[in-house]
């Protein structure tokens, strides 16, 4: 059966988003946290576009009905916490409808072991009803990026780090790319953002915006704590033969010596809008309004992310979305 992983910005059925609920995990972090999360549900769902919210019970569920607007819907699933792009599935188009390719979890290379995660995947796509076979391997969504022709961008620390597939090479693991997500053609990346503890997943780095055209982002001080990680990116999809697009970095961010993976690139692309997350960096309006001249047709907006972040991602990484499959 052939299989082929659309690019985000094709149409959209509807997206998942995750909805912050453990206290123990969040900290002080919680209460804004649900609110950005919050307002990224209302800006899609306002545009007519259908958006599932994801809650654990029903006090999650009361919580998020305060925040969000009539036009969000809820589903309640199991989740350790939010980042359903790494746990739920993959959806993919076949020749015949759509089909939710899941994959094995450890918690980013078992650093983050939560209960339900491992059961987040099976539980949206049986509730969409979807097919979801399991792959014999580890693979979280956020470590991949296509531009939907068949080309698929990731990094060597995430997909080759032996806390994943310690049995699989690099071979191996492209073959396995190709059988599950129709990648013919890949391009390898090295190194992720600093203090990113997925290993590096390509969604905080480098992002399609359209075929054969890569955006990388562009360090914006001296102290940027991942220029040579940019420089490198950059030098490797240009010599891949990909358009490379510059958009700004937020620059260092973070408190004493722990540096927060805070990325432009973690933006949510939606039928009619492009959601970038903000950080209160002078850099939040330079970036909005470059990823948004690459998305014509679609308007950006920048939403605050900065509690979003302490836990870990963004606003991509909070959310699934699922292709509109053939007529």
């Amino acid at each position: 059966m052939t299989r082929r992983m659309p690019a985000e910005w094709a149409e959209q059925d509807w997206i998942w988003i995750g909805f912050p609920a453990h206290a123990d995990l969040w900290e002080d972090n919680l209460v804004p946290a649900q609110e950005q999360i919050a307002a990224f549900a209302n800006a899609v769902a306002e545009t007519g576009q259908s958006v599932r919210l994801v809650v654990r019970d029903a006090a999650t569920e009361m919580r998020a009905r305060d925040l969000v607007s009539g036009a969000v819907s809820f589903e309640r699933h199991p989740y350790g916490d939010i980042w359903l792009r790494d746990t739920g599935p993959v959806t993919v188009l076949t020749g015949s409808g759509c089909l939710a390719q899941r994959f094995g979890f450890n918690g980013w290379g078992e650093k983050f072991v939560m209960e339900g995660d491992r059961d987040t995947g099976a539980a949206l796509a049986a509730s969409a009803g979807l097919d979801h076979p399991k792959a014999d391997w580890i693979l979280e969504g956020g470590a991949i990026e296509t531009d939907g022709t068949g080309l698929a961008v990731t990094t060597g620390q995430c997909l080759l780090n032996p806390n994943r597939n310690p049995s699989l090479s690099k071979e191996e693991i492209g073959a396995r790319l190709e059988r599950d997500l129709g990648f013919g053609r890949i391009l390898w990346l090295g190194n992720g953002l600093a203090g990113d503890h997925t290993d590096g997943h390509v969604d905080n780095l480098a992002r399609f915006v359209s075929e054969g055209v890569l955006a990388v982002p562009r360090a914006t001080a001296s102290d940027d704590p991942n220029r040579a990680v940019y420089d490198d990116a950059r030098a490797r999809a240009q010599a891949f033969g990909l358009t490379v697009r510059d958009v700004p970095s937020p620059g260092w961010m973070g408190e004493g010596d722990e540096v927060e993976p805070a990325s432009y690139m973690n933006f949510a692309v939606t039928n009619d809008l492009v959601v970038v997350p903000t950080y209160g960096s002078a850099h939040d309006d330079e970036a909005v309004a470059t990823i948004g001249d690459l998305f014509p047709g679609r308007a950006a907006i920048g939403l605050r992310a900065d509690a979003v972040l302490t836990g870990g991602g963004s606003f991509h990484c909070a959310s699934c979305h699922v292709p509109k499959g053939p007529a």
